[in-house]
């Protein structure tokens, strides 16, 4: 995953409500899954176990976030064991065949929880958070649209 993907989850986190927070698990993981494809055709043992380390640990994180005292929880937990067994799988026989099949169980899952998201009209999970502001940024010879992030560099204490 790129640092500009990187700093843009970090950004969505921080914003996102509960609904939200899970889209984004499943798009990390659609990436990891990608990255493992990727560094399978060109042959890296060690990026493809990387790939499947971090796919297993975002699936983890939905695992454990879900509330298993309503109903679809428990199928969405078998389905989140099943893809990490194939990961498994994958891995000891080095094969890529497993993200096809994962992908086939995630995307459909991402698509709905992207329509409940709009329905969730809870505010960010994440209270405290630094407040984002987007706008122009300019200087003597150049205008650029972004987020600054000069204001991080501003908290807590200086030494």
């Amino acid at each position: 995953m790129t640092d500009e993907l990187k700093q843009e989850f970090t950004l969505r986190i921080t914003q996102a409500n509960s609904t939200e927070l899970v889209v984004i698990l499943y798009e990390m993981l659609d990436i990891y899954l990608g990255e493992g494809e990727l560094a399978h055709a060109n042959g890296d043992r060690p990026g493809f176990r990387e790939a499947i380390r971090k796919s297993r640990a975002v699936i983890n994180e939905l695992l454990h976030s879900l509330n298993l005292n309503y109903t679809p929880a428990p199928e969405l937990m078998q389905l989140y064991l099943f893809c990490i067994k194939r990961l498994a799988v994958c891995e000891v026989k080095n094969e890529a065949d497993c993200f096809d099949e994962i992908r086939k169980i995630i995307i459909p899952l991402k698509e709905a929880y992207s329509q409940i998201s709009t329905e969730n009209k809870g505010g960010p999970v994440m209270n405290n958070s630094e407040a984002i502001y987007s706008g122009l940024t300019y200087g003597k010879n150049q205008m650029t649209v972004d987020a600054p992030s000069g204001a991080s560099f501003n908290r807590g204490y200086k030494v």
